[in-house]
């Protein structure tokens, strides 16, 4: 296909009717049922409450009906009542963001009808952490982070530990979003966001040739663009932490060598991080936000925790993670001075990773230059 047919490849995605069993609401289905063991009501019991049949309770649990298809005064009430009857409030906060996943994997999977780039729901908002995390766990089951931890809960019977999605629906999934990465490529600007979200999602794929199609992605030659940060930048960041989960640390390193020399870089990096760990809160259309406020904008202290946690040796983005810290301290002096414990925590991160390896030259350097800075300041 020619560069102009791949342009206007994003007008020809076809529609199609949702596929036979399909579980509609697999993650917000699985997250009701997983705030229902932890409370220690029955079907029966939230039935009741909830005034539906118990058939309702079980159709949503097991993903059949989507919590989706419910009015959103009945969505809030279903969220009050939960409350009411002990459920976590955390685990209730989730269930926007278990919606919101439902409603990507199903316009995927069925291969929605677009017109435009911007009519796909990866195009037009940057997907936050915890929904990113809640699309993960249907395609790998493993849980997100934010999931409260909990003692095992007793199931009677086999019952799946995640929203897993069945072989099909994973294939079905990972094949669109290949595509549209693809598409998305050739259409400019406007598909930016759609491209970067895509490949990211499809770094989650454990088939044989992902790490390798990935890198592909990252070899291509970059659109034309006009000095300082464009959304390609985006994209550049975002192949290369995807790569790390394939074992491919090279990328990465890179990345942060180049990508992040100059101010514009650092902000980006700082204010995407914002963003990321739901300290900057408001929601965001495109990727133009990394630089549309200045990096200073939001709470220094809580990203600096946000970042602390993440420095633990054998997380495959560490450099970046490292980088982070040290890019933070330096653009405001006089952050470790104003917590003590957390700096004390910091401390202690630092050593660790300076005491194993699988890091880079410039992460140490880096480790070593924040390990003076902590000195300094006790």
């Amino acid at each position: 296909m020619t560069a102009h047919g791949e342009a206007r490849g994003l007008e020809t995605l076809t529609g199609s009717s949702p596929r036979p069993g399909q579980r509609l609401g697999a993650v917000s289905g699985h997250l009701l049922k997983e705030i229902r063991e932890r409370i220690g009501a029955s079907q029966d019991q939230l039935a009741e409450l909830l005034q539906v049949d118990k058939s309702t309770i079980q159709g949503w649990e097991s993903g059949r009906r989507s919590l989706n298809s419910s009015r959103a005064g009945s969505l809030r009430a279903i969220k009050r009542n939960l409350l009411r009857l002990g459920g976590e409030p955390a685990l209730l906060m989730l269930l926007d963001q278990a919606l919101d996943a439902d409603s990507i994997i199903n316009f995927v999977v069925n291969d929605q009808a677009i017109q435009r780039a911007d009519d796909h729901p990866l195009a037009s908002w940057v997907l936050t952490r915890d929904t990113t995390h809640m699309l993960a766990w249907a395609l790998t089951g493993n849980a997100p982070a934010s999931l409260p931890a909990t003692g095992k809960v007793q199931r009677r019977g086999p019952s799946p530990s995640s929203p897993q999605l069945p072989r099909d629906e994973l294939g079905a999934f990972f094949s669109q979003m290949r595509r549209v990465a693809e598409l998305a490529h050739w259409s400019g600007d406007e598909a930016a966001l759609l491209r970067r979200q895509a490949l990211y999602l499809c770094s989650y794929d454990t088939s044989p040739d992902t790490a390798a199609w990935l890198a592909e992605i990252r070899r291509r030659p970059q659109r034309a663009r006009a000095q300082g940060w464009s959304p390609d930048w985006a994209d550049a960041r975002s192949v290369a932490t995807s790569l790390t989960r394939h074992g491919d640390n090279g990328a990465l390193a890179a990345f942060v060598a180049t990508g992040m020399g100059d101010e514009i870089g650092e902000a980006a990096n700082l204010n995407y991080w914002a963003y990321w760990l739901g300290i900057d809160s408001f929601p965001k259309a495109d990727d133009h936000f990394m630089v549309a406020a200045p990096a200073q904008s939001w709470d220094a202290l809580a990203l600096l925790r946000g970042l602390t946690d993440r420095l633990k040796p054998g997380i495959g983005a560490i450099d970046l993670n490292v980088h982070s810290v040290w890019a933070l301290l330096a653009l405001r002096r006089g952050l470790l001075a104003a917590d003590p414990d957390l700096s004390r925590n910091l401390q202690a991160r630092v050593t660790a990773l300076l005491d194993s390896t699988g890091i880079s030259a410039q992460a140490r350097q880096e480790l070593v230059s924040v390990h003076y800075g902590l000195r300094l300041s006790t």
